[in-house]
């Protein structure tokens, strides 16, 4: 009785406090100690790395960083290694804290297991507020190569406008997505969605939506813009025009910028991220051309995908550099688009498996030349496969 009792008076005191505490599945976990008096100050834990809740490495050997913080001093930090969630931990390091500390930085080098390894953070302030956050790393090649024989999953989400307010309407953005995305779901596997004549708003909110999904190691997500693109000379930036972009928009307001969309992408939690546009002037979302004025070793398949997703993908794919290109006639798809199906169509040769390489090579007989490079946080050697099934 004394919990069902309490649980009510402690949403009345944070009420009438004005606190209130938002449980997600991404947030820290509160533990509630209903023998101890009810606090409201809570520890709060930030992962610098591994950032991620879900991460793999080839090697035992990881750092860690992570910084718990509280208003109210902090009693205990301790850093956990575990080989479940339910099990005890195999070991336990305690952070060293100053008296009244309201901050701990922890910067350790840590040692895991071969398979499935936890790190949690358990912190605990003075008046018996705890938090903890787990996350989950997967070690060894053998490992990852058993995590994508089962437990890895590929998204796209494309983004197509044919009708606009504002800007001439297009024919082929919409038939070009619906294509492309029949091919990715039967051919690869892919879960599809398509958002079709979307306003600015629509564009962000979705790509909101995908930020805040949980991916694991070897998750991937391809993201594909087709429509209008613009430049501005003046500001040194290409933009996705959006279907409520206004014509006249000297500042640029209604347009989806390049520099914020590499932002947002590069921060949605999926290790692996290949962004592809038929846009025209999308070749500007290279940061250094828009700033301007006017092989594999041998491997066998399954040791050559645990290595590549082992590293983190921000890889992108424009249908042309600094110009214009064209939409393509009405019902047979866009030159770029067009290329990008008999790629996938390919089904990236005998061993199944499309590289980015193998992609951009369909690409270099195009009129207007493709541009292809990296952005964000992308590791050397890093690379996105459409593995056929």
């Amino acid at each position: 009785m004394k919990k069902s009792i309490l649980l009510p008076i402690f949403c009345l005191i944070l009420g009438q406090t004005g606190f209130s505490q938002l449980v997600a599945d991404r947030s820290n976990k509160i533990n509630l100690d209903f023998s101890r008096e009810l606090v409201a100050e809570m520890p709060e834990i930030i992962w610098q790395y591994p950032r991620q809740e879900y991460t793999n490495s080839e090697e035992n050997q990881i750092e860690v960083k992570a910084t718990v913080s509280c208003t109210v001093p902090l009693k205990d930090v301790t850093i956990f290694i575990k080989q479940s969630l339910e099990e005890e931990a195999l070991s336990a390091k305690p952070i060293a804290l100053d008296p009244s500390a309201l901050t701990a930085n922890i910067d350790l080098d840590m040692s895991l297991i071969k398979g499935q390894n936890y790190l949690e953070i358990r912190a605990e302030n003075e008046q018996g507020g705890v938090v903890t956050d787990t996350r989950s790393i997967l070690v060894g090649m053998d490992a990852l190569k058993d995590a994508i024989a089962i437990d890895r999953k590929d998204y796209a989400l494309l983004f197509a406008t044919d009708r606009y307010d504002n800007w001439t309407d297009l024919v082929n953005p919409i038939n070009d997505a619906e294509t492309i995305s029949k091919e990715l779901s039967e051919r690869f596997g892919f879960e599809v969605e398509i958002v079709k004549d979307a306003s600015q708003d629509d564009v962000f909110n979705k790509l909101r939506q995908y930020a805040q999904r949980n991916y694991k190691p070897q998750d991937q997500l391809f993201i594909f813009f087709a429509g209008h693109g613009q430049y501005d000379e003046t500001f040194g930036e290409g933009y996705i025009v959006a279907k409520n972009s206004l014509k006249n928009d000297d500042a640029k307001t209604s347009y989806i910028s390049h520099n914020r969309l590499r932002s947002n992408i590069n921060n949605i939690p999926s290790n692996h991220i290949f962004l592809s546009m038929d846009v025209c002037f999308g070749g500007t979302f290279d940061a250094v051309l828009a700033a301007s004025r006017g092989s594999y070793t041998e491997a066998d398949d399954e040791t050559f995908i645990a290595k590549k997703l082992s590293l983190k993908t921000r890889k992108y794919l424009t249908s042309g550099s600094k110009e214009y290109v064209s939409d393509g006639i009405a019902g047979q798809h866009s030159p770029f688009a067009r290329k990008f199906l008999e790629a996938l169509k390919s089904n990236g040769g005998g061993d199944r498996i499309l590289t980015l390489t193998e992609l951009n090579l369909f690409m270099e007989r195009l009129q207007t030349t493709p541009r292809a490079g990296d952005f964000g946080d992308n590791d050397k050697g890093s690379d996105f496969l459409f593995i056929a099934r």
